[in-house]
């Protein structure tokens, strides 16, 4: 009854939205002729086959103001031949004196803190998912999956090359894609194309397109048109083979082991089926050069959130991770492997089938792991298989369903309470609602597990509805989370529950002065347990201002009131609890503050201060600062101290969490990234230093240095002077090699 209230609810708004049939900027169309003569990729554009090609430019500004033509000029040309797609793109310099603004040399920056210009390809004209490719001015590449109609995954990597040179009043860049790095559709004659710059010392970006300034310029809905003289060449067979081999040393002297050696290597291989449809394989990965998480201060009741980094789980990945909302996930891939478990082989198969219908099987197997702990259980052999399925609808919405078994293989739990389950199954269905014009999106979500011995309340229910123009945003959201729910391979930090969210925000855009727009947004979220008695309130006021020079001040106003449903300790550190059902009621205000990217230094703070749990009071304080020699030394540091004052026995309590990170770039495929974290809380001080050198394309060696250190102790064998003690350490050595067969 639920779900067929909230989907009455959802569809009587869906069935009167304009789902505009007409693509919005079907008029701007660029036409991509063969190369009249053979490019070199040198970042000058002097060859016959750049003059004859047809060339875009007069970009449309979409900062500061999304009303005129960009002041700062920008040429695009693009050409083919049998193999590769070219692109170069002159970007001259505004009126503006200095040199270009980027970070560093590093892969995948920042696209707020670089001058820089990537392009989008939307490969199917679906408007939905897509490539991103660019440069910055320096020469530093970027490129990534785009999903849901304009969000890009920059963890993606693949094979292609580039080259920037400058000149006194531009830089140019010129871009070579391979045919077997994308995925498109066989004798597809139209992709959606759009070109972005952004140029800092302006404070202009622009785009080919008009888009306004609510969207991002990855848009797909707002693409233009790359019109092909004939259909993409077929890049015949793609196959490609990754393998990989690995040298290092670990000693854990917590454990007071003695060193211990680890010699391993495994292959991925891609394979084409189709020019739109892949099959990954993988047998034993290793993902030990994944950079580590950013440690973060943990005063929350439930589980954070860490994004999936791994290669393997990216591509087209969104259609299995991003099924549902961000706190109800039937699968999560970082379940799979982590904490020391072996992946033992995976194959994923995925992509489109046509323009409308898009396909996802996956398959992983993990090894059985032993020596868990004092009287624990080994962990069994699992597999994990998800089947997602995917079918557009109207102009650019689509249903989806999704299916996840969590099998323990060969297990006899050795208690009547076994510790892991012989399995677990999610079943899902979805709506996903976006306008052919970009302003209304939303959802419908229906899924329901399955577990030995479980049955009755193990559904979850959820609707949402979002405006979203150049002054309004207007949303809502309403979940139902079973108390039984189960999704062991997904991401679901609170069952239980059922929960309504509106936020209402307006924004001024004011001309002829120093701020760029500013405005109000509140937002209120309510909890109600299953018995349907409120559990819990948040609701925040806030007011957001941007200047012109691309600075932006928050500042905001909240009131909380939270019913335990179970005991919980304020500061998350295993000491006493608070009692089930007793009530917190506070009041809290914090500001934001982020300073303007185009300076070489650069800073934020934000602080919050107000009541917390049993009458305490928090004050929480943070800052960033950045430096960079550009474009080779990019120098970063951040630190968040937390005061909690509460009622004995927990008294005063102190928490810092700082973190600085140094990366130095010789060049655009020589990298050194040294992270520190020193989380109080955790009682861990982590140093990663990480040296990646690629050369060739999507081919590396990585040497990671890793070090775990407990603070304010001398109790683990050895010692580093002062006041850490060293709790494990790691240094690996690892080469990959990307062969195209």
């Amino acid at each position: 009854m639920k779900f067929l209230l909230t989907l009455s609810l959802f569809f009587s708004f869906a069935t009167a939205l304009p789902l505009l049939a007409q693509k919005k900027n079907e008029q701007y169309q660029l036409h991509i002729s063969r190369a009249t003569s053979p490019i070199v990729i040198d970042g000058s554009v002097d060859e016959s086959a750049w003059q004859a090609a047809e060339m875009a430019t007069d970009f449309w500004m979409v900062l500061p103001m999304d009303t005129s033509r960009a002041k700062v000029r920008t040429e695009v040309r693009m050409t083919y031949d049998d193999h590769n797609m070219y692109l170069s793109a002159v970007c001259y310099h505004g009126n503006v004196a200095g040199p270009y603004i980027v970070e560093s040399l590093r892969r995948d920056w920042a696209f707020g803190k670089n001058d820089n210009f990537i392009f989008f390809m939307d490969t199917f004209d679906d408007q939905t998912n897509g490539f991103t490719f660019g440069t910055n001015a320096a020469g530093a590449q970027w490129d990534g999956l785009l999903y849901e109609g304009g969000k890009a995954n920059l963890s993606w990597d693949n094979k292609w090359t580039s080259s920037v040179r400058n000149y006194p009043d531009r830089y140019v860049l010129e871009l070579a894609i391979p045919f077997k790095t994308i995925r498109y559709k066989r004798g597809i004659s139209r992709w959606g194309i759009n070109f972005s710059r952004q140029d800092l010392k302006t404070t202009e970006k622009s785009s080919w397109t008009p888009i306004q300034r609510q969207f991002p310029t990855a848009s797909l809905a707002l693409t233009g048109v790359l019109v092909w003289d004939q259909p993409p060449p077929q890049p015949g067979p793609n196959i490609s083979l990754i393998p990989y081999m690995l040298s290092g040393v670990t000693r854990d002297y917590q454990q007071n082991t003695p060193n211990k050696s680890r010699f391993d290597a495994g292959l991925d291989a891609k394979v084409a089926v189709t020019s739109s449809l892949n099959l990954d394989l993988t047998v034993n990965p290793d993902f030990s050069q994944v950079d580590v998480d950013q440690q973060v201060t943990n005063l929350d009741r439930f589980e954070l959130f860490f994004p999936e980094r791994r290669q393997f789980f990216l591509e087209n990945g969104d259609q299995f991770t991003n099924f549902g909302y961000s706190t109800i996930r039937p699968f999560f891939s970082r379940r799979i492997g982590l904490g020391g478990v072996p992946i033992r082989f995976g194959a994923r198969l995925s992509g489109k089938l046509n323009k409308d219908w898009r396909l996802g099987v996956m398959d992983m197997q993990t090894g059985r792991v032993e020596n868990m702990g004092p009287g624990v259980e080994s962990l069994p052999a699992q597999n994990f298989a998800v089947l997602a399925l995917q079918r557009r609808v109207s102009a650019r919405s689509n249903i989806g369903m999704i299916f996840v078994n969590k099998e323990s293989l060969s297990y006899t739990p050795t208690s009547d309470k076994p510790l892991y389950t012989r399995y677990n199954r999610n079943l899902g269905l979805e709506y996903n609602l976006a306008s052919a014009n970009n302003f209304w999106s939303g959802k419908a979500l229906y899924v329901k597990s399955f577990s030995p011995n479980q049955s009755g309340e193990d559904a979850v229910y959820a609707a949402n509805l979002q405006y979203n123009t150049r002054r309004w945003l207007i949303s809502g959201q309403l979940e139902s989370v079973g108390k039984n729910y189960t999704a062991e391979a997904g991401y679901v930090p609170r069952r239980g529950y059922e929960r309504a969210l509106a936020t209402v925000g307006y924004t001024f855009l004011p001309t002829g002065s120093g701020v760029l727009s500013h405005g109000p947004t509140a937002t209120s979220t309510y909890f109600f347990d299953p018995a349907g008695r409120q559990s819990d309130n948040e609701s925040v006021l806030s007011y957001v201002v941007t200047f012109r020079s691309k600075s932006v001040f928050t500042g905001w106003i909240a009131t909380d009131y939270v019913r335990l449903l179970q005991p919980f300790d304020p500061t998350n550190t295993g000491r006493q609890t608070l009692a089930t059902g007793t009530e917190h009621r506070w009041t809290a205000w914090g500001t934001d503050f982020d300073s303007k990217p185009q300076s070489v230094f650069t800073y934020g703070f934000s602080s919050r201060y107000g009541g917390y749990y049993d009458n305490g009071t928090r004050l929480n304080l943070a800052a960033d600062i950045g430096y960079r020699f550009q474009p080779y030394v990019s120098l970063a540091a951040s630190a968040n101290y937390n005061d909690i004052r509460l009622p004995q026995p927990w008294g005063q309590t102190t928490f810092w969490l700082v973190g600085p990170r140094f990366d130095v770039t010789v060049t655009n495929t020589l990298y050194l990234t040294t992270f520190v974290q020193y989380n109080e809380q955790q009682k861990n001080m982590n140093v990663n230093a990480r040296v990646q050198w690629r050369y060739k394309p999507a081919s590396d060696f990585f040497l990671v240095y890793t070090d775990n250190y407990l603070p304010n102790s001398a109790q683990i064998g050895q010692d580093v002077p002062g006041f850490l003690s060293v709790k494990n350490r790691a240094l690996v050595l690892k080469w990959t090699y990307w062969w195209n067969i």
